[in-house]
């Protein structure tokens, strides 16, 4: 049987989108700014599996199924249009759909808004191989999604789904679905409007109009960073910013240590770039340190703990997980050491057990409030920070203000896309949004907070040093009459 051959110069595709051209990962996941060409690149894409499989069986979906005749069946006719394969297709307006004369791959075009036509859907050829969601944002519920997914089964053909959407909303189940999880399945490309060679100009300069007259639009519409609905507690135009400005970790990892007798020794940072904790900043000699600690209530919350350069503000590591409380304690007791026994300061509303487990450890800096003994009346000193509807207003205040002025402190992602997620109920109480996290937003809260507790100066006289009989430095007691020992 002869072949067909049908030759596409490179110069036909955005070099951005070549390296996915024939990934196989079951989610492929296109997203960005306005003008970035990913549908485009989409449509190319398929026509050359169409033309290249034995069983390609494409159905295209989005929220609506009368916009697909004006988008995606348009993009896929003017691609076959410009390669001049349409002596290899068919395309049926009326319906709509395109079915390649070749092999008989077929096209379909349908919309989520009805779900009885789409369980429908058959193929003259073969069975479903390929799902394209466009415009996935529109898409709003999950189990939506889910009905397309446990579609593509079975033995036959590799399936794939490709999803592609501007990322207007931080919330959305996309984040949490494909973007807060790794996978081998997931293959994620992010694209804007300069990855596209074939934008044409005056819609270029469209675009970067809105740097001045809308940031805000720019950066989410335009450069494709995650927004939010609705109005948002902290500033949403610095967060976006410092969002596209950062860089990675200096470390990941968790601590390990040796514990012995209720005592916690030999505290090293062990290197995993799955774990929990993310260290921006190395422990500084004679730098003040505190830490926030947002302990895990109900539900899906989870324990987190910021720590802060007491004489910068700089965001120096973020510890977020769903520990056991005890596991919990002992990786703050270690970063609390690691970062010069800072000053640490957890949370008590739904749980004092981090707190007391610190105590019995022994870690020397808590935090301590004033509150009113139950019996006496009288204030008392207490271990841990309360948040009550007299501080949680003066903490989120305060880091309001930060965010404001000195946003270039942040320096974790997760915390400023959670800070996005921030808005205002409508009785005006600051809070995260349905189903979003407040988890580290609190914790840096606290911190932020607990700087006025914490010297901002830098120790740069520490002493002569003074050894024991072992070599081992040891610190000099106020008081203290005698020589240095040295062993030599």
């Amino acid at each position: 049987m002869n072949e067909l051959c049908v030759q596409i110069p490179k110069k036909a595709f955005n070099s951005v989108y070549l390296p996915s051209l024939y990934a196989d990962n079951r989610y492929l996941v296109f997203y960005g700014g306005a003008g970035s060409g990913k549908s485009y690149f989409i449509a190319q894409r398929y026509i050359i599996k169409l033309l290249e499989r034995s069983m390609c069986n494409l159905l295209v979906v989005r929220a609506y199924a009368n916009t697909n005749r004006i988008s995606t069946y348009s993009l896929l006719k003017q691609v076959i249009g410009k390669w001049n394969l349409e002596k290899y297709f068919k395309c049926y307006d009326s319906e709509p759909k395109i079915r390649c004369t070749l092999n008989g791959n077929t096209v379909i075009f349908k919309g989520l808004d009805d779900s009885e036509k789409l369980k429908s859907v058959t193929f003259p050829k073969g069975e479903l191989t390929d799902i394209w969601a466009e415009e996935a944002s529109e898409i709003t519920s999950e189990q939506d999604f889910n009905q397309l997914d446990v579609r593509l089964r079975g033995k036959g053909a590799k399936k794939q789904i490709v999803i592609s959407f501007n990322p207007i909303d931080v919330n959305h189940w996309l984040k949490k679905r494909f973007f807060d999880r790794k996978s081998k399945d997931i293959y994620i490309c992010h694209t804007t409007y300069k990855d596209n060679a074939f934008l044409d100009k005056d819609y270029k300069e469209l675009l970067e109009s809105y740097k001045i007259t809308d940031p805000y639009y720019y950066s989410v519409y335009c450069m494709g960073v995650w927004g939010v609905y609705g109005k948002t507690v902290f500033c949403a135009e610095n967060i976006q910013k410092r969002i596209s400005t950062l860089s990675p970790p200096v470390k990941t990892g968790y601590f390990k240590y040796t514990e012995k007798d209720g005592r916690i020794s030999n505290i090293t940072f062990f290197d995993d770039e799955d774990g929990y904790i993310k260290l921006y900043e190395m422990p500084k000699t004679g730098v003040p340190y505190v830490i926030g600690g947002d302990t895990a209530g109900e539900g899906t919350d989870r324990f987190t703990a910021q720590v802060i350069n007491n004489a910068t503000g700089v965001q120096a590591a973020v510890l977020k997980s769903r520990l056991d409380e005890d596991i919990y304690a002992r990786q703050i007791y270690c970063l609390g050491m690691y970062y010069n026994e800072a000053l640490a300061g957890i949370e008590v509303n739904f749980s004092t057990y981090p707190v007391k487990e610190l105590m019995r450890l022994k870690y020397k800096k808590q935090y301590v409030r004033i509150k009113e003994d139950s019996v006496s009346g009288r204030p008392t000193d207490a271990l841990g920070f309360k948040t009550t509807a007299v501080t949680r207003p003066v903490i989120i205040a305060n880091l309001i203000k930060i965010t404001r002025e000195h946003i270039e402190y942040l320096n974790d992602e997760d915390t400023l896309t959670e800070m996005l997620s921030f808005v205002r109920n409508s009785h005006g109480r600051a809070e995260a949004k349905a189903g979003a996290h407040d988890d580290l937003v609190m914790a840096l809260a606290i911190a932020y907070k607990m700087r006025e507790s914490q010297t901002t100066k830098i120790k740069t006289d520490f002493g002569k040093a003074r050894y024991d009989f072992f070599g081992n430095p040891i610190e000099k007691r106020e008081g203290e009459i005698g020589e240095e020992v040295r062993v030599i």
